[in-house]
């Protein structure tokens, strides 16, 4: 597809109070975008908005209750309509599945999974009937392998990955393209006290920022922060359980979610669990 410019377009993102959201929301008002900051701390939504920059809004938004994001939709395109929705709130607990309660798994899938849903549910009738819209899901690499200690994020994520997928085929022909943004592990609060992977770099919020940018830019759909994860994400299927287990191992990927520092970690879960 020929690139498209981002000047003038209106673009709202979930979650951007801080990390990968922030750093998008930034980059895009860089490149001439109007942005729409959505976080459920309403401070930190406000804040956000003045550190971007003149003519960014920041309102609260709970993305996992239906109503809540349908008045932050509403907010968003009281001037004007909604040229991209990112979908970027998430929320990533990690440690062995039995040790954790069973809210903080279901507070993972209303996040994570019902926050796109809902996004979706509410941008795509005007994006459909104006026939242009882009919408971003942020999933994680993690949807696509196992990551022990991340049973419910990997779960959460990989329902991400299906269900923008799935859009992208039902809504082919429309004029709205789907992107979902799969990241390796990135230097935010959400890694807070592990020790990340062997041989492949922790991306920083600025590369997954920028790698959204160019997706809006000449809409694809799918990207790998750092690009080396793509190819190996596409071949592990091939290669064998065995094979793949072997090379998890030895890449880390196993362990980081297991033994991690919790003191490091402490304010981050406080944090998630008070959502």
């Amino acid at each position: 597809m020929s690139a498209t410019s981002l000047r003038g377009r209106r673009i709202a993102i979930t979650g951007a109070g801080r990390g990968i959201g922030l750093a998008t929301a930034k980059a895009l008002y860089r490149h001439g975008a109007t942005i729409v900051i959505g976080d459920l701390d309403s401070e930190s939504a406000v804040a956000a908005a003045t550190i971007v920059g003149p003519g960014t809004e920041g309102y609260p938004v709970d993305v996992s209750d239906y109503e809540s994001f349908a008045t932050f939709h509403k907010e968003a395109t009281a001037h004007a309509p909604l040229d991209v929705l990112i979908n970027n709130a998430g929320i990533m607990p990690i440690g062995r599945f039995l040790e954790q309660p069973a809210d903080r798994h279901r507070r993972a899938v209303e996040i994570n999974v019902m926050g796109c849903i809902n996004g979706m549910h509410l941008a795509l009738p005007a994006m459909v009937e104006r026939g242009r819209g882009h919408v971003i899901n942020i999933a994680s690499s993690a949807g696509k392998a196992p990551v022990p200690g991340g049973l419910t994020y990997c779960g959460t994520k990989a329902a991400v990955i299906a269900l923008t997928e799935t859009a992208r085929v039902e809504y082919a022909g429309t004029g709205v393209d789907f992107t979902c943004v799969m990241p390796s592990f990135t230097n935010t609060e959400l890694i807070a006290g592990t020790a990340g992977l062997k041989f492949i770099p922790t991306a920083q919020p600025d590369d997954v920022a920028e790698a959204i940018v160019a997706a809006i830019t000449r809409p694809t759909a799918d990207v790998f922060v750092p690009k080396i994860i793509g190819p190996i994400l596409r071949t592990q299927p091939l290669i064998g359980r065995r094979l793949r287990d072997l090379i998890n191992r030895k890449l880390g990927a196993y362990t980081t979610f297991l033994d991690f520092d919790p003191n490091v970690r402490a304010a981050y879960q406080h944090r998630i669990d008070e959502s």
